[in-house]
């Protein structure tokens, strides 16, 4: 390897890690994947990371410029204390503090959507622009938010969480526990969700995808829906005009308020189902101000599955020391 500039960057969640050697250009030198050992308590997975960055890091001849980590949750921006991550049932997690004094790295923790926006903005869709949003529509919504070049942050750190933007006051009811939010309507477990419930109250609607999932309910996903909406099912086509209508109103509030010059959407919803950023192009265009809707290009983010663990590592190595 060469002696230039890197980060290791982890993308930590419930079911993998991820952990990638980044160099300062943003190409991934190294990547392994991981099952998390979740049930065994916050010691151990704290204990896989330490193990895989000391994995990676094998053959590097220099030391890494820091440790950036995205986890799926709310994170204390001052030291890094995971204080909620629901997929991994944590709370008040000192993870920054004790792998800065294990590794005596310097080691940046994030909310790992926001995590993957910086990712998109340093090397992706938002490179050299300045103010952008981007939006990730997966099992959830969650995204960042960039405006005069600088990552918003907000006054506790929860900042991007775009997914709880309200987008029907009457909608159904949210993880969150509040009603009518975006992710509600638009998320990946939404859409599941809202397939299984039409089955449910109308068998000969839902006997296609019922099909589709060899008949047992519990088998229906966010991609069966989207396979059953490529041929032409009427429930389908349904669910996804809800989600894309969802995921416009959001958008359109989300691009008048921080008039952004490019809007990102990326996650496996939008990867499966590209044609959600047409109807959200369409959204904006007919329904956003003006001038907001003049100054905004939706485009697709571009890194793909890599864009956590680079947006981790690009972040490690902006921290300062």
């Amino acid at each position: 390897m060469s002696s230039k500039r890197y980060a290791v960057g982890v993308d930590l969640g419930g079911t993998k890690i991820a952990v990638a050697l980044v160099d300062d250009r943003g190409e991934v030198l190294k990547h392994a994947r991981y099952l998390t050992f979740v049930r065994e308590g916050p010691e151990a997975v704290r204990d896989q990371i330490i193990g895989a960055v000391k994995e990676i890091r094998k053959g590097t001849k220099t030391r890494p410029a820091g440790i950036g980590i995205g986890v799926a949750g709310q994170i204390a921006r001052d030291d890094g204390m995971v204080r909620f991550a629901p997929n991994l049932g944590w709370r008040n997690i000192p993870l920054g503090e004790q792998l800065r004094a294990i590794t005596r790295l310097r080691v940046v923790v994030v909310n790992d959507v926001r995590a993957a926006a910086a990712g998109e903005w340093a090397f992706g869709a938002g490179k050299d622009c300045g103010d952008l949003i981007c939006m990730f529509v997966g099992t959830g919504i969650g995204g960042g938010i960039v405006a005069q070049g600088r990552m918003l942050h907000g006054c506790g750190n929860s900042a991007g969480e775009i997914g709880h933007v309200v987008v029907d006051m009457n909608g159904p009811l949210c993880h969150c526990g509040r009603r009518g939010c975006m992710e509600a309507l638009a998320g990946g477990w939404a859409i599941a969700q809202k397939a299984r419930d039409a089955i449910l109250l109308d068998p000969a609607l839902g006997t296609p995808l019922l099909r589709l999932a060899k008949g047992q309910i519990n088998n229906v996903t966010t991609e069966l829906v989207a396979t059953a909406f490529r041929m032409g099912d009427p429930l389908a086509r349904q669910l996804i005009d809800r989600a894309a209508e969802a995921l416009s109103v959001g958008a359109v509030s989300l691009v008048n308020a921080f008039n952004p010059c490019r809007l990102i959407l990326g996650g496996g919803v939008v990867n499966g189902l590209p044609e959600l950023i047409e109807r959200v192009r369409e959204g904006i265009r007919h329904h956003a101000l003006v001038t907001a809707a003049e100054s905004v290009t939706v485009v697709p983010a571009s890194l793909g599955d890599d864009a956590g663990v680079i947006g981790a590592a690009v972040l490690a190595m902006q921290s300062p020391a």
